[in-house]
């Protein structure tokens, strides 16, 4: 009758544990990152939203909309980012309409990116906002670090507000752009 275990099945044993924590380990990794970067998301939500009740305390009656926004954000700059690149959630670079020129590291060192509108739009739609919640830290991808919202004269709305929910779980897998799960996540999706 045999005792034990022999080095050999030993061995055997600690190289099929070791494949399978290299295996599994990038996913846990890969969901506590999200996590952190969707709350980051969900706490910065009552910032935005002081942007306005500023906004409107300190807007006199012949000022532009634009300026005094813009002049509001400028106080949370801390420097110009050169180097930024963004992507969809499904690997495809993002298209025109969402693609900014002037991007900026906040001083909680988050990146914001505004494009206003030109002339009248539907809905009074001022411009359009992105905010990297990690910065110039990596994915920069719509969905998982990256966000956004529409510029209106007294509130924001983040991206896919209007859509129905199911809509919007589609587009935050890896299948979609990523785009609405700036809302999504604000309703409590989930990444899937």
């Amino acid at each position: 009758m045999k005792k034990g275990f022999t080095l050999v099945e030993v061995t055997i044993l600690l190289v099929i544990f070791l494949i399978v924590a290299f295996l599994v380990a990038p996913l846990s990794m890969d969901d506590t990152m999200q996590a952190k970067n969707t709350s980051k998301w969900r706490s910065v939500q009552p910032d935005f939203e002081n942007i306005f009740h500023y906004i409107n305390t300190q807007k006199t009656s012949d000022e532009n909309f634009e300026e005094v926004f813009l002049s509001v954000l400028s106080n949370e700059y801390k420097d110009s980012v050169d180097k930024y690149k963004i992507s969809f959630l499904n690997g495809k670079r993002q298209n025109e309409e969402y693609q900014f020129d002037n991007y900026k590291l906040t001083q909680g060192n988050a990146i914001l990116a505004v494009k206003m509108t030109k002339g009248n739009s539907n809905d009074d739609l001022k411009g359009i906002l992105m905010y990297d919640v990690n910065g110039t830290l990596g994915p920069n991808t719509w969905g998982k670090d990256v966000f956004g919202m529409k510029i209106y004269e007294n509130r924001f709305e983040p991206f896919g507000k209007n859509e129905a929910i199911k809509t919007q779980k589609q587009d935050c897998s890896r299948n979609g752009t990523g785009l609405f799960c700036s809302n999504y996540y604000l309703i409590g999706g989930n990444f899937e």
